[in-house]
């Protein structure tokens, strides 16, 4: 089988992907978006000021598109809230309960919620393993001492 790309679509002759990214070239864009940006090339302004004149007229959609041009919304938030000290995989379920309380009294969204969890998830994970290493380690070198 020939590790050389013989085909066009970036394959070997044995059907496998040769060397590289065979896809789409770095920086290239779709021809419907191409095709978009020629067709409003000139007119960013003129539309714009259709859009905050509908807006003002009461159009609802038009006036979300300017507010949500001004103002996006925010992707996440700054929390806070009491969470206990975290040293052993044991006190992750402690903190998962402060979590599920902050839920419960309002202080935190359940999105909010989640992701502390998965954050408190790959801590569990971190500590686990540094456990597993220490316990290998021990049982290494006693079988070296046997």
């Amino acid at each position: 089988m020939s590790g050389k790309s013989d085909r066009k679509n970036g394959r070997t002759t044995g059907g496998r992907f040769g060397p590289g990214n065979p896809g789409r070239p770095q920086g290239s864009r779709h021809k419907t978006t191409l095709a978009v940006e020629a067709l409003l090339e000139g007119e960013a302004e003129a539309l714009t000021r259709k859009a905050i004149d509908l807006a003002k007229a009461g159009d609802l959609a038009a006036l979300k598109l300017c507010l949500d041009r001004l103002a996006p919304p925010r992707k996440g938030r700054t929390i806070s809230f009491d969470l206990p000290v975290i040293e052993t995989s044991n006190d992750v379920s402690v903190a998962l309960r402060a979590v599920l309380g902050a839920v419960s009294a309002g202080d935190l969204t359940p999105d909010e919620a989640q992701s502390v969890a998965g954050l408190l998830e790959v801590k569990r994970r971190a500590l686990e393993t540094v456990e597993l290493e220490r316990r290998i380690a021990e049982l290494e070198h006693q079988n070296e001492k046997s």
